[in-house]
């Protein structure tokens, strides 16, 4: 004969457990740091605005390749090693995005600038990649 003792409560372990995990504190220097950013298209070009608080424009790394751009770099909030936070959530660490676009890029034409916090970049689409007009002619 098998003991068990039922509880009409076992369903919701798993639930606490998953509550209970997502309510530990964990340092974000341990988590992947991810920088928000989004992506529009215009006629020409594709514009990419991208959250780098305290950022300075010669720590970010900007590479583009055919359709693909990735982004990169370290974000360090200054704070003390040895402070005992109550709290803390601004990030240290290092980031890396990557995006990849509906068409070629012309990467020679970029632009990129920071202000405020807030990365613009504006990528032209490549010659090749933009839609053309194609003259149809009467057979005779």
């Amino acid at each position: 004969m098998s003991y068990f003792v039922y509880t009409p409560f076992g369903r919701a372990t798993p639930m606490r457990r998953m509550r209970e995990f997502f309510d530990e504190d964990i340092p974000f220097s341990e988590r992947n740091v991810i920088v928000p950013i989004d992506v529009r298209a215009e006629d020409d070009d594709f514009v990419i605005t991208a959250l780098v608080p305290g950022l300075k424009p010669e720590d970010l790394n900007i590479q583009v390749i055919n359709e693909t751009v990735t982004l990169s770099g370290e974000l360090n909030f200054a704070s003390d090693e040895k402070a005992n936070f109550i709290h803390k959530e601004c990030p240290n660490g290092k980031f890396r995005r990557t995006i990849t676009l509906p068409s070629t890029l012309d990467a020679s034409k970029a632009e990129a600038n920071v202000e405020n916090g807030v990365l613009t970049l504006r990528i032209p689409k490549a010659e090749e990649s933009k839609p053309k007009t194609i003259k149809v002619s009467v057979a005779k």
